[in-house]
């Protein structure tokens, strides 16, 4: 089940690692290499931390002054793009933040620069990243160089100068703690074995850093989670409300087109009727006839025009409207909802909507045979589940041309403007279980 809502600050682009030939692999050599570049370039960040640090303590009294660690602060977010490359090259993709608001006058202005929370974010990270990468960097390349030394002790011990063991013989090689000789097969053996565990480990210490960084990374260098949730809520509402301005030329095209021009006849009509109607009373009478049936479809069309407004049966509650709603559908609908259950008009709106959509969408594309309509409510939320027997295999899609495709779409778009959260789970062969959790009331009302 796949929450459409939820968008991701960071995107992992690496898979399992195998222990065993994981260091064969070029994947632990370039977390290495990113290791060794990050310890190069992380003192430097840390320095600048630093200045950007003792600057703003020093200047804070002059206010004025403020402008150039602000400016510092500012700068911070292109170690904040620099550090996210080495995140790439550690496998992992994460998001830019929020850029920079820029705004007109001396506070406002000073506000955006020393106040930067992503610059102070990026700031923090330079504090973080110096120790860190010391720590990851010593830490691998000691394991990978014991394990390499280890492998290849048989070979070079030879080599080392003569020491006396603790029983006064002469040996060349390593000694334990004891004074044990270790030239013996037995200890370049023993020594083989653990170099070549050490020589296992080393990847697997290396892909334990890496995600120590790109979490850090993700965290202090990446969007906030808040940042996120305002960004999806305005591209959702800027959808939302192009959609409803569409809707308002539908219904104003409809109303000109359609009920305007039966208007226009019947007033034409009734005209008629009253010139003729000392003259011929019967023709008169058939113009009136007329005019009434025109009348008759003009009231036709407006109720269906307001119907798609806002049903009239939800001014019974929504528990009617849905169950208006199943009775009028071609296929079985069953519906499981409280009788009781109220909600601000506008929640009620956009569920029964979002119902009405998903059993249409059952309705013309799933080949099912009923749907199942549960509707709940959890705590501060309306919580609504549609499920169909069909084939399956429905997905948010972007709507083509034609507009085919916009149905989901278009209700992910009712849902995130008032907060609410819209999953899909439709496998290949179905069913198809779309869950919708509204708010029951308008945040901010």
């Amino acid at each position: 089940m796949t929450d459409i809502t939820a968008t991701p600050r960071s995107r992992r682009r690496r898979g399992p690692q195998p222990f065993l030939t994981a260091a064969f692999g070029s994947r632990a050599w370039r977390d290495v290499g990113t290791f060794l570049l990050m310890l190069l370039t992380a003192p430097f960040g840390f320095a600048y931390a630093v200045v950007c640090l003792v600057l703003t303590n020093a200047l804070a009294p002059t206010i004025v002054g403020l402008y150039l660690p602000g400016w510092l602060v500012v700068g911070a977010r292109s170690w904040g793009r620099l550090f996210r490359g080495f995140g790439r090259l550690l496998g992992v993709e994460v998001r830019e933040p929020a850029p920079r608001q820029r705004s007109t006058g001396f506070w406002r202005g000073l506000a955006r620069t020393i106040g930067d929370g992503t610059g102070w974010r990026a700031v923090l990270f330079l504090f973080l990243a110096l120790p860190l990468s010391i720590l990851s960097t010593v830490v691998v390349l000691v394991f990978l160089v014991v394990a390499l030394g280890c492998l290849t002790y048989g070979i070079w011990y030879r080599f080392l100068p003569l020491q006396q063991a603790a029983d006064g013989s002469w040996h060349r090689g390593s000694m334990l703690w004891d004074g044990t000789p270790m030239d013996t097969t037995g200890a370049i053996a023993a020594y083989a074995v653990l170099g070549l565990l050490l020589w296992c480990l080393w990847p697997q210490l290396a892909r334990g850093f890496a995600a120590g960084w790109t979490a850090l990374i993700t965290l202090l260098l990446g969007p906030t989670r808040a940042s996120l949730q305002v960004a999806r809520l305005q591209t959702s509402r800027g959808r939302t409300v192009a959609d409803a301005d569409a809707k308002l030329r539908w219904i104003e095209r409809d109303l000109h087109d359609g009920t305007q021009a039966r208007l226009v006849a019947l007033a034409m009509q009734l005209g008629e009727a009253k010139e003729v109607l000392a003259t011929d009373p019967a023709e008169a009478r058939e113009l009136v006839d007329g005019a009434h049936q025109a009348a008759k479809e003009a009231l036709t069309e407006l109720r269906e025009l307001a119907r798609g407004i806002r049903p009239p049966a939800l001014e019974a509650g929504l528990p009617v409207a849905v169950e208006t709603l199943a009775a009028r559908s071609s296929l079985p609908v069953t519906v499981d909802l409280p009788g009781d259950l109220r909600a601000d008009p506008s929640i009620e709106s956009i569920a029964y909507f979002s119902i009405a959509e998903l059993v249409t969408n059952a309705v013309k594309h799933s080949g099912a045979t009923g749907v199942y309509v549960l509707v709940e409510q959890q705590a501060a939320d309306l919580w609504l589940r549609v499920r169909d027997d069909g084939i399956g295999g429905a997905a948010i899609g972007v709507p083509g041309p034609d507009g085919h495709g916009s149905g989901l779409a278009g209700l992910r778009d009712r849902v995130d403007s008032v907060d609410g959260t819209l999953q899909v789970d439709s496998p290949a062969g179905g069913p198809t279980v779309v869950t919708v959790t509204l708010p029951l009331q308008v945040h901010g009302r």
